[in-house]
C-alpha cells in the first residue's frame, strides 16, 4: 500500500468503524420493519431515517459543501484525500453524536420529529456516503454551482417538509415555537 492510498483507507476505516460504534450503541443496523428500501419519504413514520435516502440525505450532501469550503479555506495545502478523511470524521462524529439519547430526545422535544427514535446503520452509513458525494461535487463544480445547489436543495426540501439543513440546525439550538409551529401545520 503506497502512501497515495493511505488517506482514502484511513477514511474507509472511519467509514466502518461508525458503523461498529453505532451497532455498539444499539442502533439498528437497517429498518426493523425488516425491508431496506432505495427511498423512503414519509418523514412522519417510524421508517424515517432508517432506510438508505430520505428527505434528509440533500442535507448530508450540504455538509460535503461545507466541509469542503471549510477545509479549503484553513486547510488547502493538505492533500485532498486528507481532507475528505478529515471531513469523513466530522460527519462521522454528527453521525454518532445525533445517535445519541441525549439528541434524539432534543429533536424530539424541539422540532417535527415526534416519531424519531434515531437512524439505522445502513442510513448512517449511507449518510456518510451523501457527504462523500457533496465534497466531490464541490471540488468539481465552479462556486456560484455550489452555493446554487445549496440555496436550491434547502429550498426544496423545506418546500417539501417543512424542515432542511438550516432549520434543524436552528431547532437544534434555538428552537423557536412559531417554526415548530409552522412545521406542524405541514
Amino acid at each position: 500500500m503506497t502512501s497515495r492510498y493511505l488517506p482514502y483507507w484511513a477514511t474507509l476505516a472511519i467509514v466502518v468503524a461508525t458503523a461498529l460504534i453505532l451497532l455498539w450503541m444499539g442502533r439498528v443496523p437497517y429498518c426493523t420493519c425488516g425491508y431496506v428500501k432505495l427511498l423512503h419519504l414519509e418523514t412522519m413514520s417510524s421508517e424515517n431515517s432508517q432506510h438508505m435516502f430520505d428527505w434528509y440525505t440533500p442535507s448530508h450532501v450540504l455538509h460535503g459543501f461545507i466541509f469542503y469550503f471549510l477545509l479549503w479555506l484553513v486547510a488547502r495545502r493538505i492533500d485532498i484525500g486528507w481532507r475528505l478523511a478529515i471531513a469523513t470524521l466530522i460527519e462521522a462524529a454528527w453521525e454518532i453524536v445525533e445517535n445519541t439519547d441525549a439528541i434524539i430526545n432534543r429533536y424530539r422535544e424541539v422540532t417535527i420529529a415526534l416519531d424519531y427514535y434515531g437512524d439505522s446503520v445502513l442510513n448512517s452509513v449511507f449518510d456518510i456516503l451523501a457527504m462523500f458525494f457533496g465534497f466531490w461535487l464541490a471540488r468539481r463544480v465552479p462556486v456560484w454551482v455550489s452555493l446554487a445547489i445549496i440555496v436550491i436543495a434547502e429550498f426544496v426540501v423545506i418546500a417539501s417538509i417543512r424542515d432542511g439543513l438550516a432549520l434543524n440546525i436552528l431547532m437544534l439550538l434555538y428552537p423557536l415555537e412559531s417554526v415548530k409551529e409552522w412545521q406542524n401545520a405541514f
